[in-house]
Order: C-alpha cells, then structure tokens, then sequence
C-alpha cells in the first residue's frame, strides 16, 4: 500500500488531506491548552477556598481547633491544598511535555510538507515543460513534412510543363529537395524529443511522484502516530499524580477516622467548667403559719424597736437556684435624691470601682477575676505558661550577649565588649520585669488553685464561698474576690476608684428618702465585705433587702437605719415581698 502508486494522480486531494491532518493537530493542542487553564483554575479556586475556610490567626477560630472534629476539618484543608497542587501538576506536566513538543513538531511537519510538494509541484512543473516541447516539435513535423508535400507537387508540376525553362524546373527541384530534408530533421528531432518526454515521463510517475508521495505518507503516518502518543502522555500525566491524589484523599479519610467525640466532649467540660457545686435542695416554706423566723444576735429582730411589728412578706419566694441563672429585674424603686447621695460620696471614700460597671463593658481585669474559678484558673496557668517562656527567651538572650562579650574580651580586634554593657543591662531589666509579673500571676494562680472547692465535697455551702479572708496578692493593688458565680470582683485601686462617680451613681439617686425594703434575705455563706459600699453578714443572718440585683450581681441589703451596703447575691437567698414594695418600713 503506497499513495505513489495508489494516488500517482492525486496530488491536489493529498494536498488537501495534509492540511486537514496538520489543523487536527492544531486542533488537539488548543484542546491540551484549554484543559491546563481549567486545571491551573481549579487549582487556585481549590487554594482560595482552602484560605478562606483556614482558622485566622490570633482570633477565636484558633481556639475552636482544639476539637478533633475541628482538626480533621483542618486536615481536610490541608489536604485539598496539596490536591489542589496535584492540579497545577497536571497543568505543569501537560504544557511541557505535549504542548510544547507539539507546537514544535506542528512547525516542522509545515515545513516538511512544504518542502515534498514543493518538489512535487516542481516535478510536475518538469514534466509539463517536456510535453510543451514535444507538442512544439511534433508541430514543427507536421508542418515541414506539410511543406515539403507541396514542394514536391510544385516540382512534379514545374518538371510535367513543356513551358517552363531548365532553369525554374532545377529551382522547384531544389526547393523540394530543401523541403524534404528540413521534414527529416523535424522528423528526427520530434523523435528525439518524444524518445525523451516518454523517459521523462516515465520517471515522473514511477519514479519521481510515487518517492515524494511515499515521503508525504511517511509524514502523515508520522503525524498520526505522535498524535497517538500525545494522547497517551495526557493520559499519563493524569495518572502518575492519581496515587498522590490517593493519598490526600486517605489523609482525610484518616483524619476523619481521627475524630474522637469523648475527646470533644472532655474538652468541653475543660472549656466552660466554672468549678462550682451544684446547688442543694431548697428548704420548704410552709405560709400556713406566721413567719417565725430564729435570727441571731446579729439579725433583724434585735436591730428592730421592740413596738415595731415585724413586717410580714406574703409575695413569692425567688431563691437562687443555680449561680448563672439570671433574675428578671423589678421595676425601678424609689431612690434616694442626687443631692444626698453626692454630698455623701464628698465626705466618704469612694465605692469599689462601680459594681455593675464590670457588666456595663469595663475591660477585662488583670487578674481574670471576671470569670469563673475553674476558667479563671486556667487562664492564669496559661498567663504563667506565656511569662516563663518570655523569660525563657530573655535568658537565652542574655546567654548570647554573654558569650559574645567574652569573645570581644578575649578577642578586641572584633569588637568592644563596653558596647554590650547597655543591652546586657537593658535585657535583665526586662527579666526583672517578667519574672515580677509571673509572680504576681503565681500568686493569683495559687490563691485560685487554693479556693477551689475539693473534689468529692458534698457540702453545698464550700460550693459557693471562697475563702472570704484571703490574703492580699501582689503588690497590694488589687483584692480579688468571686461571688460563686464569678462574674464579679471586688477590687480596690486608685485608677478604678477614680471613675466611680460617674458610672455608678449617676442613675441611681432620684429621692431624698431612704429606699424602702422590699424583701428579705438570708445568708447563705459569711462575707466580709471590706470594701467601702459593702456590707458584712453572717451566714444564717437575716436582713431585709432594699434594691434587688440590677443584673451585675449584688444586692442592696441593710441591717439597722445605719448600717447598710452591697452583698453578692449569690451569698443571699432572697425573699421579695410584693405587697410591701410601696411601704415605707424602716428598722
């Protein structure tokens, strides 16, 4: 099977098959481009969409990836990441070794087609010029010999005529003669030419036409075959990145395997444990019977005038029953007119930093004290954990100065030693300064670690009273002391004492009269209160209650006419008495 032999009259069809072959070619490359651009594409929507859904740095989505689940989410980003590489891969892989080895090779087999029919067109060029020839001497022939005919005939005609002298009949004679041998030269050389048109043309179409035709089908073959080739290259490439592809998908499968939800729910408990104890049984209030209440020498029977009726409370009992549950507020009672209270605030010390400002968005104190033990507790571990490591890194600092200042002692021609004195010095200050700080966070760590109630205590009371008497922590600048739902402290300081005017009190005195009770409450736990606006109580004490707790975690109470102040509300189980809310009952 040869198109030589085959085609020998096809040249213009072959021409045309050629060029189809070389547009196919053209055709599957634009093909492999566009299939890059999608994987390169894909690839950056993978990455971006890996990004985005990355946890931030030093935001609270860091924290949240302490949960496996979380984790195995994180893997499963990093995970597509690399997939997404595998992509870029692929993109990588088909540019350089199909791509560019076929845009090569489409140049060349354009310019090897051009060069075979070129010589085909050249061959056909020859061959059109040696029948133009033939044609040419064949025509001469003809018209010789036609010639020569007619002078024989006119020399037959001349030689017949009596008429006609020696003379003209020796002149036709030679003109024919002349006529004749010009036929027989144009006889022989339109033999010559024949002979040699039919080598040539022999040559043209067993010879010349079928090596070049051959050659063009040797270039198509070609062509086909690397075209075959390309394909399975672009099946290739895909395939070497499918195992690692494999292994991305297993990561995530592992990852998945990896979750452990008891692990989850451990570091829930670990995340939100506050350390208190649940709260115990309420006690039954029997209201068939007149309130008979036992009080101690401190309660509110033996501040009371003994012709004073004890007021009776016949509204609903609302008892504390778990320390993070929040109280509706009651509306606003009447209190006490601006003017008494700012001439007091003149002649007396400040309160604590306004109690209810730590709920009013204050910022979060040094201590951590607005939190629960437990949480608080690891807080200041963590705190602890931070400090060391900077003093960690400040010491190794030092280490170097130090080395690197006995060389310069040993070694002057490399530096002056005195030139490190300043940050020497400048870096055990801020070791000084740190390890003051992680003192002060010790301290505070270990006066939480010391109130936690122990595990297995079944008393409801330790449950909810820290140490009431705690020792002052560092520096003496601050006295840290958690109700038991620790969303408060008390503190006392210079730069909070001075903003107590204007947050505390400004929407709290309205009357000149001293607020009127409207309950009573009993203490559950002792609390010192030795800041100015608190008030002390001992547990099973009774007093009556004069402002509820506006949402901040205290509680107005007041012992005699004299003697009032703030208690934690949890430390108090209060008892408000609707229908007395009005009266105006005083001790």
């Amino acid at each position: 099977m040869s198109w030589g032999t085959e085609l020998w009259d096809q040249f213009d069809n072959l021409e045309k098959h050629t060029q189809w072959g070389i547009d196919i070619l053209e055709k599957y490359i634009k093909f492999v481009k566009e299939r890059t651009e999608i994987e390169l594409s894909y690839a950056k929507q993978l990455r971006n969409l890996s990004k985005k859904y990355q946890p931030k740095k030093n935001s609270k989505e860091e924290e949240e990836y302490r949960y496996t689940a979380c984790q195995a989410f994180l893997s499963t980003l990093n995970e597509m990441n690399d997939y997404a590489g595998q992509h870029e891969v692929i993109s990588e892989n088909l540019t350089s070794k199909i791509i560019a080895g076929l845009a090569r090779y489409v140049q060349e087999l354009k310019q090897e087609r051009k060069s075979h029919f070129h010589d085909g067109r050249k061959a056909q060029q020859h061959i059109e010029t040696c029948w133009k020839q033939l044609e040419s001497s064949k025509r001469r022939f003809e018209r010789d010999c036609k010639e020569a005919d007619r002078a024989q005939q006119y020399f037959e005609k001349m030689d017949a005529d009596i008429n006609v002298t020696k003379a003209d009949v020796e002149k036709a004679r030679q003109q024919a003669q002349l006529r004749h041998q010009m036929a027989e030269d144009s006889k022989a050389d339109y033999s010559s030419i024949l002979q040699k048109f039919n080598h040539e043309q022999r040559e043209y179409y067993y010879t010349h036409i079928p090596t070049i035709f051959q050659q063009i089908q040797e270039m198509e073959e070609r062509r086909i075959v690397r075209l075959g080739e390309s394909m399975k290259t672009y099946a290739e490439v895909d395939r070497q990145v499918t195992p690692i592809i494999g292994k991305c998908l297993d990561g995530i499968v592992k990852a998945a395997e990896a979750i452990d939800q008891k692990n989850d729910s451990q570091l829930v408990i670990e995340a939100y444990k506050s350390g208190f104890e649940p709260p115990g049984d309420i006690e039954f209030e029997d209201y068939t019977q007149p309130m008979k209440r036992t009080v101690s020498e401190n309660s509110l029977s033996n501040s009371r005038g003994e012709g004073k009726a004890e007021p009776k409370f016949g509204g609903k009992a609302k008892g504390k029953l778990w320390p993070f549950i929040k109280k509706n507020k009651s509306p606003k009672q009447p209190k006490e007119p601006l003017s008494h209270r700012f001439n007091e605030f003149m002649t007396s010390k400040p309160k604590i930093h306004c109690f209810r400002s730590l709920k009013r968005g204050g910022s979060t104190p040094e201590d951590f004290s607005n939190l629960p033990p437990e949480q608080r507790r690891k807080k200041l571990q963590q705190k602890v954990d931070e400090l060391n490591k900077d003093i960690q890194k400040e010491v190794d600092q030092r280490d170097a100065i130090t080395k690197m200042k006995d060389v310069y002692l040993k070694n002057p021609q490399m530096g002056d030693p005195a030139s490190l004195d300043h940050k020497l010095a400048e870096v055990n200050q801020n070791i000084e300064k740190l390890r003051l700080e992680a003192q002060k966070f010790e301290a505070w760590l270990a006066e939480v670690e010391g109130r936690l109630p122990a595990r297995g205590e079944q008393a409801r009371r330790q449950s909810g009273l820290y140490d009431a008497q705690s020792t002052p922590t560092v520096n003496n600048c601050a006295q840290a002391r958690e109700s038991p739902d620790g969303s408060y402290t008390e503190e006392q300081s210079q730069e909070s004492e001075v903003k107590v005017p204007a947050l505390d009190f400004d929407d709290e005195f309205d009357d000149e009269e001293p607020l009127p009770a409207i309950g009573t409450c009993k203490a559950l736990y002792t609390f010192d209160g030795q800041n100015e606006g608190t008030i002390s109580v001992v547990e099973g004490e009774t007093l009556y209650v004069i402002e509820e707790d506006k949402g901040d975690g205290w509680t107005r109470i007041r012992r005699s006419e004299d003697e009032e102040g703030y208690v934690p509300t949890s430390y108090v189980e209060v008892y408000l008495d609707k229908n007395a809310k009005g009266a105006k009952t005083y001790i």
